[in-house]
């Protein structure tokens, strides 16, 4: 489930990619056409899996992995006191799944507003 924060650091095995002003990696999803192999999605006789889970895309690029976990570990701290919790015991007992519609989600972040293009140094 963590494949996609993983795969745009230094440290995953795909190559960095110039695509228009910045930089990306190569990123396909567990259950695309580029993952599957027969260990994974033989079923036996002729059987053959007949659909794709996952994408073959592009990501933008993080950096290496040391230079960033510190900001992935206070975004988890925050959403955890948002939840009011402090431990992640307490996150555990307190947390709630709640679905939200697109409109809740395009509410929720910035609108009617013309958003500035950001610096590299500031991602």
């Amino acid at each position: 489930m963590m494949g996609r924060y993983f795969a745009r650091f230094d440290e995953s095995p795909t190559r960095v990619v110039k695509k228009g002003n910045g930089y990306v990696k190569e990123y396909w999803g567990e259950g695309s056409n580029r993952a599957r192999n027969w260990q994974r999605y033989d079923m036996g006789g002729d059987k053959k899996l007949s659909f794709e889970e996952g994408v073959d895309s592009y990501i933008p690029y993080a950096g290496r992995l040391k230079d960033n976990l510190a900001i992935t570990v206070a975004k988890i701290k925050s959403t955890m006191c948002n939840c009011g919790s402090i431990t992640i015991p307490e996150f555990h007992e307190k947390a709630r799944l709640t679905l939200v519609s697109e409109v809740s989600i395009a509410e929720g972040s910035a609108h009617d507003v013309i958003l500035k293009e950001i610096d590299n140094q500031y991602k």
